[in-house]
């Protein structure tokens, strides 16, 4: 199996994981808000959809998909919004039966992408194989907003090692986003997965070093936890900084997490902490790779 190969299998299993969630929950959970801007669980798999035909048209018509980037260029913010809200509004069979569909034509698409390809997308161009890993960093993640928000519990698996190699090859560009030189300064990541497994990036004799769990660095790459509520750990004052603005994604920014107390008031339920506004989110976070 070649790393394509691997990847569309990973994402595969990972959208199947959050499809089986979301088809569990009652009819209720579907509005439930997951982000302080409102965002309920039938935007976060609107915006799945939405971004997988992005992805898709970035595969296989470049051209209309150039289009699209553009029109969205000047306020890429509402142009996330929108997206999510128009498909929001379906039914949540038929929302589900076109993101089944889309992201089932996404795979063949990217399955049939000539070799060595370059694929545009909104931040650096990529390879089918990144193109893939961004769109399970995405599922990944926003399936992470949907099942905290309604109660649920992520069973850490080894596809969040895809999410941490984008959270480290993207270490220059979340300097640059932030306005900073991307440092000369190599930086060594040993990661632990669920099942014993190192994870591992960089050079082994370099000084500055990050190390921890992999699931948490992945949730700290995605701007899903504070860096005080993960098991992550650094050394030296290059990977110390970094871990301070680590993003897995192309795109502004990230908004910086808040504390898990005060994300989930131990006398309040999780559903009304969100509608007020206390659990912030990296929205649509686009995937930068480079493979």
């Amino acid at each position: 199996m070649n790393m394509l190969d691997g990847v569309l299998r990973d994402l595969a299993e990972e959208s199947e994981w959050l499809d089986s969630y979301v088809t569990g929950l009652p009819s209720r959970a579907w509005l439930t808000v997951t982000t302080p801007e409102g965002w309920t669980v039938a935007h976060q798999i609107g915006h799945l959809h939405d971004t997988d035909l992005l992805a898709l048209a970035a595969v296989v018509d470049p051209e209309a998909f150039a289009k699209e980037a553009r029109a969205a260029s000047d306020d890429p913010v509402k142009r996330i919004d929108t997206g999510a809200d128009e498909l929001a509004q379906l039914g949540r069979d038929e929302l589900m039966t076109r993101w089944r569909a889309g992201r089932a034509s996404l795979a063949s698409a990217l399955a049939d992408a000539a070799e060595g390809r370059r694929i545009p997308w909104f931040g650096p161009s990529m390879g089918a194989a990144s193109m893939a890993t961004a769109r399970l960093m995405e599922t990944w993640a926003h399936g992470h907003d949907v099942v905290e928000a309604t109660g649920g519990t992520v069973v850490p698996t080894p596809r969040a090692r895809h999410v941490c190699h984008l959270g480290v090859r993207a270490r220059d560009f979340a300097h640059a986003s932030r306005g900073e030189l991307p440092p000369e300064v190599d930086v060594r990541v040993e990661l632990t997965g669920p099942d014993g497994d190192l994870w591992t990036w960089g050079d082994p004799s370099a000084t500055d070093r990050v190390t921890g769990q992999g699931h948490d660095f992945a949730l700290l790459a995605t701007r899903r936890r504070h860096l005080d509520d993960v098991d992550v750990h650094a050394e030296g004052p290059t990977a110390t900084h970094w871990l301070t603005l680590v993003q897995a994604f192309a795109g502004p920014a990230g908004n910086d997490p808040l504390r898990l107390a005060d994300r989930y008031p131990s006398d309040r339920d999780t559903a009304p902490a969100l509608k007020r506004g206390r659990i912030r989110t990296a929205r649509g976070a686009r995937g930068s790779g480079d493979g």
